[in-house]
């Protein structure tokens, strides 16, 4: 007769300490983003699946909890989703359910996302990258989702660019060229500056399900930067590209206040208590450390903030 193995999880911990959130990390599932009246997208999605844990339980039965992870994300991502943050709440939900002695239950998803474009100058079809951001947060007082993007882009250093504007003009003064002339040069031929690839990130979170509309968070998010880069370029692009970046020179800073103001703008039906990310890292070209700065606020503070300018 075989004898049952004792439940060493459920025993009591030799520190009566409880834990906000055990789990498993890397975990990869297939989810399919449907689009109406056209073929869905297939996603290779990776998820993170935590629940909390009690200070009188020793653990979270690792290798049954799998079972039940892997169980749940499979129910959750067995059907067609229009909304990949609802992939992530009907797991967190199922999680919360499964488990008798946790009060939280948290599902995080990350998935590569491509979008179909034309270049800015020569028209050419190409594809543009986005990381897709989705996480659920279920409690016995409701389910919290987040829906967000984190894309790249290109920024120009507005400090660098200003000496290099101001060396033009001594030269130009230097060759006696008029003070207005040398002022509308300036202004119509934006001098150079140190160029960063930035990467923006941004997410809303609310109560039950956001209302926002994925693709139009990544065009929020692209647009925060100095100018978009494509995965396919022509020499015209190139052109295309490096001056609009140089035209709209931005502080990490500024990125930052840039997606503020497109949230604001582009979301008007969202509402105040909606929690918004927002962040840039920039990936310096002439500094060995990189810029970083960003943002966690409430809408409605952002709203009224962005109002006062």
């Amino acid at each position: 007769m075989s004898q049952q193995l004792p439940d060493v999880q459920a025993s009591s911990p030799d520190v009566t300490v409880g834990l906000n959130r055990v789990g498993v990390t890397g975990v990869e599932k297939l989810v399919k983003l449907g689009r109406r009246d056209r073929d869905p997208i297939v996603l290779m999605a990776e998820f993170e699946v935590f629940v909390d844990l009690p200070s009188w339980r020793k653990g979270a039965d690792m290798s049954r909890n799998m079972e039940v992870i892997d169980e749940t994300l499979e129910t959750a991502v067995s059907e067609e989703a229009y909304r990949v943050e609802d992939v992530c709440g009907d797991a967190a939900e199922l999680l919360l359910e499964k488990h008798d002695y946790t009060t939280k239950a948290e599902v995080r998803m990350e998935a590569e996302y491509v979008t179909h474009e034309s270049t800015p100058a020569s028209g050419m079809p190409t594809q543009s990258t986005a990381d897709i951001i989705a996480s659920a947060t279920a409690t016995e007082d409701g389910t919290s989702e987040e829906i967000g993007a984190r894309v790249t882009g290109m920024t120009v250093c507005p400090c660098s660019q200003g000496m290099s504007a101001s060396r033009a003009r001594e030269t130009l003064q230097q060759l006696d060229v008029d003070d207005d002339v040398i002022e509308e040069f300036l202004e119509t031929n934006p001098q150079a500056g140190h160029s960063q690839r930035g990467h923006a990130t941004l997410t809303v979170q609310s109560e039950g399900a956001p209302e926002v509309d994925l693709n139009e968070l990544i065009e929020v998010a692209r647009d925060s930067m100095s100018a978009r880069i494509y995965n396919l370029a022509k020499r015209p692009d190139e052109d295309h590209m490096t001056y609009e970046a140089h035209k709209d020179a931005k502080f990490v800073e500024d990125c930052v206040r840039a997606l503020a103001e497109g949230v604001v703008e582009t979301f008007p039906d969202l509402p105040d208590d909606a929690v918004v990310t927002m962040k840039q890292s920039n990936d310096e070209s002439i500094h060995q450390h990189n810029a970083h700065a960003e943002r966690v606020a409430q809408l409605g503070d952002l709203r009224q903030e962005v109002s006062e300018d």
